[in-house]
């Protein structure tokens, strides 16, 4: 995959960095998008291209924007002539309790969750079938047994889980699509969702007794871009074992 161009979704800053750290270690050109985080989006650049050049590039969109994605695909395409995979990465994340629940937190979440990567991906379907690429979807584990509080979101990654599936059937034979969930890996930013009562019970249900790192899921989506070609419809839990126990 030397010279394969890829578009990560929310890759200026945390988990979606070190996805795009991660594949252009393999040789692989990529597009970083973002949408706040320009500043970030564009240091990381420098820093790719420092190590090879003309290697990254940077697209800036709203992904609550339907109308923009043809176009985010189109730019992502153009920067280095193709496109070979989508990572879905770009993601809203808080609470949402129920009986609390508002459209702006429902159009947020689930547009960011599942909306977003729905139809980036049917913009990018021609283009990946063209290359026999793939996609790879960010879920989380918590698709399959919700999280307290966090109603919106637990649907919104749930339906993901769904589609992931759905578009290996819709997509297959030429492109390939999967999914990674993560466990614990970041705390969010802030640390307020969590309190230290609540880390420590979640370390405590880990087998491996700690909490991840973005490198754990890099690894994953590298792994299922590259290495795994007869692997489709599949969603690999990057949890340290704490699935086990939810």
């Amino acid at each position: 995959m030397q010279g394969a161009a890829i578009l990560v979704t929310g890759a200026a800053r945390r988990i979606g960095a070190a996805i795009a750290r991660r594949l252009h270690g393999t040789g692989a050109n990529v597009v970083l998008h973002c949408h706040r985080s320009r500043g970030d989006a564009e240091r990381l650049k420098d820093e790719l291209d420092a190590v090879r050049a003309a290697s990254a590039a940077v697209v800036q969109a709203d992904l609550l924007d339907l109308a923009r994605l043809p176009s985010l695909v189109e730019e992502s395409a153009g920067a280095f002539g193709r496109l070979d995979a989508l990572v879905n990465n770009a993601s809203s994340f808080y609470p949402t309790p129920f009986g609390l629940i508002g459209e702006d937190e429902w159009n947020d979440l689930v547009g960011s969750n599942l909306r977003a990567p729905l139809f980036l991906s049917q913009a990018a379907a021609p283009l990946l079938r063209e290359s026999r690429g793939s996609i790879v979807n960010l879920v989380d584990i918590h698709a399959e047994r919700p999280l307290r509080d966090f109603l919106v979101y637990s649907l919104a990654k749930a339906g993901l889980a769904g589609l992931t599936r759905a578009l290996a059937l819709e997509l297959g034979p030429e492109v390939r699509v999967n999914g990674v969930a993560p466990g614990a890996i970041l705390w969010p930013d802030g640390d307020e969702h969590f309190a230290p009562s609540e880390k420590g019970r979640i370390i405590d249900q880990t087998p491996l007794a700690r909490i991840g790192s973005p490198e754990d899921v890099a690894g994953a989506v590298k792994y299922l871009i590259f290495d795994a070609p007869f692997v489709s419809g599949q969603i690999l839990a990057v949890d340290g074992g704490r699935g086990i126990h939810l």
